[in-house]
């Protein structure tokens, strides 16, 4: 995979690709990057890329010409998935990120100020992704959260290719609970069952453990998971349903 990314501040994002699973990815050619800062494109004598909207209102709008010359520069047949942050967008869930993750090319727009154009939006943008009901500084932070959980599920990256259809949201259930050594912390033991080697009780006592927890914290997800009859019947007894 490659991914392109239009921002004003490249500079954020030095950390966050630069360190733990992201940097290996990088390493084993998982997937490249580069940063394209926009401001490299504008026509204006000032290099400005906004002004002040039509109509009146506070705050300044990024103007179209730099981000359309930008992408006619990195993505001139229009193959690219083109992802907008913008908090009117979609929620970012974990079944968007295995969607971008079969993807080629990506390249994430990260506005800044009041906002954009419309007409990039409505030109340019194949998809627009939020990460919460919240408004941010820039688009810089969502990129880096979507980013993150997009190239963690390409392959090799997690070296267990087991590790992320587990994750909390992959079949819309929470992970079950964790446990580690020792088997007792100060009076504290693991489960009987993780220690028991019978790895048919343990599967089972794992997805109840996910049935509770996600029964208890987001029962709205049920609603999408798909559910044997047992465990419906689990979750009647539970009176969680």
């Amino acid at each position: 995979m490659h991914i392109d990314i239009l921002t004003l501040f490249p500079e954020m994002f030095d950390g966050v690709l630069n360190s733990s699973i992201l940097k290996r990815a990088q390493n084993n050619g998982a997937f490249s990057h580069q940063f394209i800062n926009f401001r490299d494109y504008s026509e204006n004598k000032h290099n400005k890329v906004d002004d002040y909207p039509y109509g009146g209102g506070a705050g300044l709008v990024l103007t179209p010409q730099p981000m359309f010359d930008a992408m006619a520069t990195i993505d001139p047949e229009n193959k690219a998935r083109v992802i907008m942050m913008c908090p009117q967008g979609e929620p970012l869930t974990q079944a968007k990120a295995e969607e971008f993750s079969k993807e080629k090319h990506l390249v994430f727009l990260c506005g800044h100020y009041e906002g954009y154009d419309e007409r990039i939006r409505e030109n340019l943008v194949t998809d627009e992704i939020s990460i919460g009901d919240y408004v941010l500084t820039g688009g810089e932070l969502p990129a880096m959260v979507t980013m993150d959980a997009v190239i963690r599920l390409l392959p090799g990256v997690l070296g267990n290719e087991q590790s992320a259809p587990g994750d909390s949201f992959s079949d819309h259930l929470l992970e079950h609970p964790h446990y580690t050594r020792p088997q007792n912390f100060r009076g504290m033991e693991v489960p009987e069952v993780l220690t028991s080697g019978n790895h048919a009780k343990i599967d089972e006592w794992r997805r109840k453990e996910s049935l509770k927890r996600t029964a208890s914290r987001r029962p709205d997800l049920l609603k999408k998971a798909e559910l044997t009859d047992s465990e419906k019947e689990w979750l009647d007894q539970w009176g969680k349903t």
